[in-house]
Order: structure tokens, then sequence, then C-alpha cells
């Protein structure tokens, strides 16, 4: 049991939206990752080990300058990459998934256009960016995808997954299915033919009406 009753709640809660990313299609087995941020210290689940079998006692506990401070379960190779999106942004939690669209997408484009306005709800921006290619667990992987995430909340790495940030869990995982169905909207339509992408016009309007109307993305929308 872990003593503290603000980590119980955060492993808890990194337990109940892991176990969701296998069913969501957001991951297969062990893979992806996800964190929240409790001050100085970040929450985040293990290594190589099924999301149906992680335990409170399991979760790992970081500093965010990278000190293993608690937890039975392996850091993550990973989490250098949402230490240093913690550091230099306002997250308070991070969804990294390998979800099948969005890595598909992210061999083909530079960047995920607007093909529907909730791009701006997914990644608070007009696109959502593909960062290049670096190895898993590198340092060079953290870097590009921070560079990726600059004035946006979701980014996708190349022939690799995506990585989305929130105020918090809910908000994190939403936008983390946002960019896996805007990938399955875009791969349906270049089926079919060349997608037609809303302009910046298109989505202003878009952002000036969620302001109007205090939708819960028009923060993010009006970047």
């Amino acid at each position: 049991m872990i003593p503290d009753p603000e980590r119980r709640a955060a492993a808890y809660t990194l337990i109940e939206y892991g176990r969701r990313l296998n069913p969501d299609g957001l991951a297969v087995g062990p893979a992806g990752n996800l964190s929240v941020r409790l001050g100085d210290v970040v929450a985040i689940t293990p290594s190589q080990i099924r999301y149906e079998d992680i335990v409170p006692e399991s979760i790992c506990f970081v500093t965010v300058d990278g000190r293993h401070v608690g937890g039975e379960g392996k850091l993550s190779a990973e989490t250098p990459m949402h230490l240093s999106v913690y550091r230099e942004t306002d997250a308070a939690a991070i969804v990294h998934t390998h979800s099948p669209r969005a890595v598909a997408v992210s061999t083909v484009v530079d960047e995920l256009p607007a093909v529907h306005y909730c791009v701006l709800r997914a990644g608070g921006g007009p696109t959502i960016r593909v960062a290049p290619y670096e190895r898993f667990g590198s340092d060079a992987l953290a870097r590009v995808a921070l560079e990726g995430l600059a004035e946006r909340t979701a980014v996708l790495l190349q022939n690799h997954g995506a990585i989305t940030y929130g105020a918090d869990l809910a908000e994190a995982y939403e936008r983390a299915q946002l960019v896996e169905w805007l990938a399955d909207v875009y791969l349906a339509a270049r089926g079919l033919g060349a997608p037609r992408i809303l302009t910046p016009d298109e989505l202003g309007e878009v952002a000036s009406e969620s302001a109007r109307r205090r939708y819960g993305g028009a923060k993010a929308a009006s970047r």
C-alpha cells in the first residue's frame, strides 16, 4: 500500500486509464505509457508490465529532474520524454500511445492537417506536427517531441506513436483518442481522394465560436 494519499490516488488513476489503452485501440500489450504530475514528482506507469497486471505498488515515482523516488516497477524508457514535457510546459498529465492510425499517418506526412475542426481540441493548433524519427527512450526523441509540442498539446512521433498532454489525465486521454480519430478520418479521406483541408479562416471561426460558447477547448482552440 502506498502511504501517501496523493500518490495513492494518482496510482489508481493511472491504472484506471492504463487499462483502457488496449480496449480503446491506443496500444498493444504493455506498449505506451501514462503519467501525472504531483508537484515536483511525476507518477508514471512501469515498463513491460501489461496494464491489467499493474498494481499501485508497480507505479513509479520520479522527480522532475529524474531521480527515482518510489515504486517497485521498472522505470519506462520514455521517462525522459515525459519529464522534458513537464519541465517545459504546463502539462499536468501525459498519455503516450502506439495507436495504429496515428503511427500510419506519421509515416507518410509531416503534419496531420485540419480534416476536421476537432484538430483544435486535439492538438491546440491548426495541425498536429510529426516529430522526426528518433530511437525510443533517447534524449533525441525527448527533444524532437518537445519541439513538436511547441504551442501544441499533441504531437505524432514518426514511425512510433503519439504523445498528448492536458490539465489532467482525463483531458490528456481524450486528446489521445481525438488524435487517433483524426488520423482515421484522414486515412479514410486519402483513400477516397484528396482531402479538403479547413482553411485558417475557417478554423479561426471555430475558435471564436468555441470561445463565445465557452466550450472546454476554447482556450486551446484560440492558440
